[in-house]
């Protein structure tokens, strides 16, 4: 009979012991971002990559979202007469929450699994291998130009979908649910604070840094031919997922904790 404790031990160490690789590549990569030299072409390619090819599905994401959630908030208001909270709370909402993780989500799908495949690829068919035996830092030229467009691009893309997905929830409240033209954008405008949206681009940094993170670092250890690569694709993915989602209720406390 197996020993409870010893596998919760064995899980435990192995645990720590997959932390702290990550927290090594993670230093190692953040070490290549802030050292020169850079290369801007790699980082314009990449930021092009994350950026403009993700612009169509964040920006249908943030629309359908400001759409639901003026209806939901309509309807569940209106059982306490409060109807005209929904413009607040849609601006205050997006902003603050759906804008950023959604579209951390969205990317973190298109994104990390494309970096993990690519890398762990090159990884499987010897070329990181090749780049190192040509004086080429991997982390350098592979890892380092990823880490800096994600992060730089992530707060672009939420400042947009957070703009959809406004008018998203407008064209809900005016065109089906009867408020005033006027009226929604004056209480848009009116309630909307600057640490709401900036709460949300610092976030949205976060999310980009981690996303590729952990796309990089699932490609750059891949193992096994094609099966290794597929499984580092769904690790990536599903490892951004869960750190952007821890990350947001820690920026979250950060910023709103009273």
């Amino acid at each position: 009979m197996t020993n409870p404790f010893a596998l919760v031990g064995r899980a435990t160490l192995a645990f720590l012991a997959s932390s702290g690789r990550l927290a090594l590549f993670a230093g190692n990569g953040m070490q290549h971002v802030v050292r020169p030299p850079f290369y801007f072409g790699l980082i314009g390619r990449q930021m092009i990559t994350i950026g403009y090819f993700s612009l169509p599905v964040v920006g249908l994401t943030a629309l359908f979202t400001g759409m639901v959630l003026a209806l939901q908030i309509y309807i569940g208001s209106s059982r306490f007469n409060a109807e005209s909270a929904v413009a607040t709370i849609v601006v205050i909402g997006i902003t603050r929450e759906l804008g950023p993780v959604l579209t951390g989500l969205m990317v973190a799908g298109r994104v990390s699994a494309a970096m993990a495949a690519e890398l762990g690829t090159m990884r499987v068919t010897e070329q990181i291998d090749a780049l190192t035996t040509l004086s080429t830092n991997p982390f350098k030229y592979l890892v380092a130009p990823r880490l800096i467009a994600a992060t730089l691009t992530m707060p672009l893309l939420v400042l947009i979908a957070d703009i959809i997905g406004v008018m998203g929830g407008y064209l809900v409240g005016t065109a089906k649910l009867g408020f005033n033209y006027g009226s929604y954008l004056k209480s848009t405008v009116d309630f909307l604070e600057p640490i709401d949206v900036i709460s949300g681009l610092v976030k949205a940094g976060a999310f980009g840094f981690l996303l590729a993170l952990m796309g990089c670092y699932h490609g750059y250890h891949s193992r096994g031919g094609a099966q290794g690569v597929g499984a580092a694709t769904t690790n990536a993915v599903v490892s951004a997922s869960v750190l952007i989602l821890a990350a947001n209720y820690l920026i979250t406390e950060l910023f709103f904790a009273s």
